[in-house]
């Protein structure tokens, strides 16, 4: 059984559906709920837990064979850091524990793409050495951390660390107003027959679609074989916001969706990760383009509230 916390979150659930598609037994976690989405019902195991409680954590091993560990779940920061830091270290160690205690073969950690920052070279690869900048808000800072956490406590051990350096995730499940992509609230905003705030044509992002993701995540966690310890996970390749509003307009005709010329800041973001490593690996092909992922994103939403 495969272990996947954080497993009723937007990329946990696809990873989730992407393991239960090749056939393994899947038991994913949810703290502040346990509302399953409709491409998960009846497809995995649901437990509710706290994942800064280690005896509840524990508590799970002497309950279900598990074998790997995806560790995605995560809070969001309040007006603590502090507090932010202190549970999000928690349950990495408890999941950390629980990978050494139950003799885990694979522990898959949540890492992101702003490890990145302050590199304008880019497609950016694994081997690149991390630069020292300031990290943009709490959340990356924490998953720049993990990483020598990670590597650290699992070194000499037989539980494989597996870093998952995530690009910029979108699709079903997400925050439809959330602050990290445009994508969500531009067609909630539209599907409202509001008109949406204006997008700067240059800017950009690699906007993997959470399908996508959670496959690759799954063939990482589930390969025969694997000779690296940290990969990048994404659709390797950017996305323009023009890019994005003309696919837009395709899966909605009536939309007006307004665009500046240019970049917000006059010089957009090129950056994107390479995915050779996960290519070669795995044999990961994104299903989705931008055109695609935005037909079925929109058709998710004529149907789903998030």
């Amino acid at each position: 059984m495969i272990l996947v916390t954080g497993g009723l979150g937007m990329i946990g659930a696809h990873t989730a559906a992407a393991l239960a598609d090749g056939g393994h037994e899947v038991l994913v976690t949810g703290h502040t709920t346990t509302d399953v989405p409709s491409f998960l019902a009846e497809r995995v195991t649901v437990e509710r837990l706290d994942v800064t409680d280690r005896d509840a954590f524990l508590a799970l091993g002497r309950r279900f064979a598990i074998q790997d560990i995806v560790h995605l779940a995560g809070s969001i920061p309040g007006g603590d850091p502090v507090a932010f830091f202190r549970a999000e270290t928690s349950g990495l160690m408890n999941a950390l524990d629980a990978a050494l205690r139950w003799g885990a073969r694979r522990f898959a950690v949540a890492s992101s793409i702003s490890v990145y920052a302050g590199d304008a070279d880019s497609p950016w690869t694994e081997e690149l050495s991390l630069r020292t900048v300031p990290p943009p808000h709490p959340i990356a800072a924490f998953k720049k951390a993990v990483e020598p956490i990670v590597m650290n406590a699992l070194e000499g051990t037989a539980v494989h660390p597996v870093i998952l350096r995530i690009g910029s995730t979108w699709g079903p499940l997400m925050d439809p107003d959330s602050p990290f992509n445009p994508i969500p609230p531009l067609v909630s905003a539209l599907l409202r027959n509001e008109q949406p705030a204006a997008l700067y044509a240059d800017d950009g992002s690699e906007f993997g679609y959470a399908p996508d993701i959670g496959r690759a995540i799954a063939l990482l966690i589930t390969a025969d074989e694997l000779h690296h310890d940290v990969y990048n996970v994404s659709n390797g390749s950017r996305s323009t916001h023009r890019d994005v509003a003309e696919a837009v307009t395709r899966s909605i005709p009536t939309a007006k969706v307004p665009v500046i010329d240019g970049s917000r800041d006059g010089s957009a973001d090129t950056g994107y990760m390479d995915i050779g490593r996960l290519r070669e690996e795995t044999g990961f092909r994104p299903a989705f383009d931008i055109d695609s992922a935005v037909a079925d994103y929109v058709a998710w939403r004529r149907r789903n509230a998030r």
